[in-house]
């Protein structure tokens, strides 16, 4: 950890905050939106028509997002459509002087990008309203410091100067999102947290039988960061609170811009709190110059792009971080040179090379979950999160409720995993948005039969399940794994295993069954 951390001065936002700037109204109406864009002040009335829907897309199109630091600030709502215009072009709303931005309902929906926050707060906006706003953009804001509310009377407030009451900011948010919001964004919350100065309170949960999942947030539960103290006798769907990470990863994507606020914040020498379990990976633009569409090429997009490959790589030597870079290029048989891929895909290498039964593994992925072939509990997650882990190695999160899905009998031979979890996905509580943000837990004797690198096909696409992770729990095909994959002894693969199973007695939201013998 930065040393040089623990002695920055850190403190909580005053009691009322001022801003200072104009108002920007996401109209429906594009002549609307583009007389603000000249310097024309809009009076707001609920009769006005604001634009619903304005998904994370339209914030910053996603060959914006090969831009990864204060330079989003010329970028905010280019793909923002009113009516059938796409009234704001580069650097006008930066130009314009807005510090509050206002839409209608969903405000944020879609891919859960950081860079549409940070675009807007880069630009000037450090208010944003809606008459609802998604929650993964809404915590993206609040890690930012960017303030986001649905009262619609602050509008007025802003307007005439006046202090605005930062209780209106953090009105019915729970306990460790309103300390985020009065310290002014999560990394100051987590200096004042690593200093001593707020502490997380553990749960109240008291013993009770739980499922493998809770199990091992129970065990990863951080009750003070600032003495290192780890783990609790139990947890429940609901508990809130932050959980030491055993693996951190993130890909080309997204680590630049993490680590442009590491260097901004944290400082340019520090050094990464436990790099060794840290990886980064080269894996997801690696193809780009073959796919970028032309008009992109021609905006010099593909040099941009490949900024985001030399930041990495350049960051993680300089703070010793694996990287699984380039594949160097190599003559084919015709004696030319071939393309050069990647060393590995991020999700897939970290359960072949580094997950451990039992584990906290957070990536910038949504198919981190892969690893929950062999117990792991992994997920995805955003920049923000990613920069703090790389300071804390915990991470900010709330215990999911689970569902179990029990796959029964013999599968027939042409019948593979993916085949379950495409009849998964056709059941009424998947299929109509139930399970979203659960943890799915598969069991049954046809998921035990299955290879671990097939138990990873069904983990892996608990993504399409709309699942905050899958799991499944380790057994003897885990334990031959390891041996096979690792080069462990029997005995070490087995204690990695030992206890990592539901309790009888468990709580599941729902218990799916499933005979794999009809399929």
């Amino acid at each position: 950890m930065a040393t040089n951390l623990l002695d920055r001065p850190v403190s909580r936002l005053p009691d009322h905050v001022t801003l200072t700037g104009r108002i920007l109204y996401l109209a429906d109406d594009a002549e609307a939106v583009t007389s603000q864009l000249q310097g024309q002040d809009l009076e707001w009335t609920p009769a006005m028509r604001l634009r619903d829907n304005i998904s994370t897309d339209e914030i910053t199109p996603a060959y914006i997002c090969y831009y990864y630091d204060e330079t989003l600030g010329d970028f905010p709502y280019l793909g923002f459509k009113a009516g059938n215009a796409f009234p704001i072009t580069r650097g006008r709303v930066k130009a314009g002087g807005f510090v509050a931005s206002v839409a209608g309902k969903r405000r944020g929906k879609g891919s859960s990008r950081e860079q549409s926050p940070y675009a807007e707060m880069c630009a000037g906006i450090k208010l944003v309203v809606g008459e609802s706003i998604e929650r993964i953009y809404r915590e993206n804001c609040q890690n930012l410091g960017v303030f986001a509310t649905t009262d619609f009377s602050v509008i007025e407030r802003v307007k005439r100067g006046e202090a605005i009451p930062l209780a209106v900011f953090t009105d019915g948010e729970g306990r460790i999102t309103r300390d985020i919001i009065e310290f002014g964004g999560l990394f100051n919350y987590n200096l004042a947290r690593l200093q001593g100065k707020v502490r997380t309170p553990p749960p109240a949960t008291t013993r009770h039988p739980m499922t493998i999942a809770e199990k091992i947030f129970a065990r990863h539960w951080m009750v003070d960061a600032a003495q290192g103290k780890l783990g609790v006798p139990a947890v429940r769907p609901g508990d809130e609170g932050f959980f030491q990470t055993d693996i951190r990863f993130s890909h080309e994507y997204v680590t630049p811009m993490a680590a442009i606020f590491f260097e901004q914040l944290v400082g340019v020498d520090e050094p990464l709190n436990d790099p060794s379990s840290i990886f980064f990976f080269r894996d997801h633009l690696t193809y780009l110059a073959q796919v970028m569409r032309p008009e992109h090429l021609e905006m010099g997009l593909l040099d941009v792009a490949a900024e985001l490959e030399k930041k990495q790589r350049e960051f993680a030597a300089a703070k010793g971080v694996r990287l699984y870079g380039q594949l160097e290029k190599r003559l084919n048989l015709t004696g030319a040179l071939s393309a050069a891929g990647s060393e590995a895909i991020c999700h897939s290498k970290i359960l072949e090379a580094h997950a451990l039964p039992g584990q906290i593994i957070i990536g910038s992925d949504s198919h981190t979950p892969h690893a929950g072939a062999v117990g792991c509990l992994a997920f995805g997650v955003g920049t923000t999160a990613v920069f703090n882990s790389w300071i804390t190695r915990d991470v900010r999160a709330q215990v999911p409720t689970s569902f179990k899905v029990i796959v029964r009998g013999r599968k027939p031979d042409n019948v593979t995993a993916k085949d379950f979890i495409l009849q998964i996905l056709r059941d009424p509580y998947v299929k109509n948005g139930d399970a979203i943000g659960q943890i799915v837990e598969y069991a049954g004797e046809a998921v035990e039969s299955l290879s671990v690198d097939e138990r990873a096909t069904m983990t892996n696409m608990a993504a399409e399940v709309g699942a905050f992770t899958g799991i499944i729990a380790p057994d003897a095909k885990t334990v031959e794994y390891l041996m096979a994959q690792r080069g462990m002894s029997r005995a070490a693969a087995e204690q990695h295993c030992e206890g990592l199973f539901s309790d009888p007695g468990a709580e599941y939201a729902k218990v799916i069954e499933i005979d794999a013998s009809a399929l």
